[in-house]
């Protein structure tokens, strides 16, 4: 049960389920991030298995009490049910996976439904909010000049920040105005840059070769070593801007993201040419940006209405 093949080879999982990781990064394309994540769900799954004297090497001897069993340990370790119903999601396409090579004949995922989720809306900054990040005051020099280029993709042109990060140099035109990105599943969309994001992007190219980068090194953000940044070290990028910017609140990279959604529905963009925008397969997805608008049409009727009842207050 070594992991000796696949994408991701500190897994302790089964022949079977290491092929599993490698059917979605080489037959389905999923980025690496979301292979790991697939990857880390399935091993806490066999994990708990384990306890049980059970393993996702013999699929057949899982059942669905064995699900559900799961399912309330991780209730009593306080996962969110978000993420809960994500665990469930892996490893429904992983029996769907064993069944169709053969690998499995039952289904323990079978009757085995979602947490009912808590209604959550994304999280979002508000314009002035959004608009002092982009300006803040960071350090002079190429790491500065990196941090207003990154933080311009994720507000201005709404990517996720595995799709900036994944960016190579070769990919990037800033005299094009416009930008290909690859996203889920090795989908790819054009988004536009804004003016700002052209500037910074231009002005961060120039001290690019700043950093210790190795001539072969193709990605466009670098970290300190010169190597491709990873996602942590764009997470305490994002927080220190805000920090910066006087926020009181900690942000995320996808914080930028929910806020580049939020303000174009807000400024009249319609449902479908955002969807396309950010990249969501679903438009039901995208429509959680929706509350905004109406939470902002709320607040103007309870201003100017006659009948408001909080206007008569």
């Amino acid at each position: 049960m070594s992991s000796t093949v696949g994408p991701i080879p500190e897994f302790e999982l089964p022949d079977s389920c290491l092929a599993f990781l490698v059917h979605l990064d080489v037959e389905k394309g999923y980025s690496p991030a979301t292979v790991q994540a697939y990857g880390r769900d399935v091993e806490q799954f066999e994990r708990f298995l384990s306890r049980r004297d059970r393993s996702l090497a013999e699929p057949e001897g899982v059942d669905r009490d064995d699900v559900r069993s799961f399912l309330a340990e991780l209730h009593r370790m306080g996962v969110r049910k978000s993420s809960m119903s994500r665990k469930l999601s892996s490893l429904r396409t992983l029996f769907r996976y064993l069944r169709k090579s053969g690998l499995a004949t039952g289904n323990p995922m079978a009757g085995v439904g979602n947490p009912k989720q808590d209604k959550r809306h994304p999280k979002s900054l508000n314009v002035d909010q959004a608009l002092a990040v982009m300006e803040a005051q960071v350090s002079a020099g190429p790491e500065g000049l990196r941090d207003l280029a990154l933080a311009e993709l994720l507000y201005g042109s709404g990517l996720r920040i595995s799709e900036a990060l994944d960016l190579n140099v070769d990919d990037i035109d800033p005299g094009s105005g416009i930008l290909r990105v690859m996203g889920k599943g090795r989908k790819e969309r054009i988004v536009p840059l804004s003016d700002a994001s052209v500037r910074r992007l231009k002005a961060y190219l120039v001290q690019r070769h700043a950093f210790p980068v190795e001539p072969q090194e193709r990605a466009l953000f670098l970290g300190s070593r010169g190597g491709r940044l990873n996602r942590r070290q764009a997470a305490r990028i994002v927080e220190h801007m805000a920090g910066l910017a006087g926020l009181p609140q900690s942000i995320s990279p996808h914080t930028l993201r929910h806020s580049f959604a939020s303000h174009l529905l807000q400024s009249g963009a319609d449902l479908r040419s955002v969807q396309e925008l950010l990249g969501h397969k679903r438009l039901t997805t995208t429509q959680r940006y929706t509350h905004l608008n109406l939470a902002q049409i709320t607040r103007a009727y309870d201003a100017a209405h006659p009948r408001s009842k909080k206007k008569d207050d």
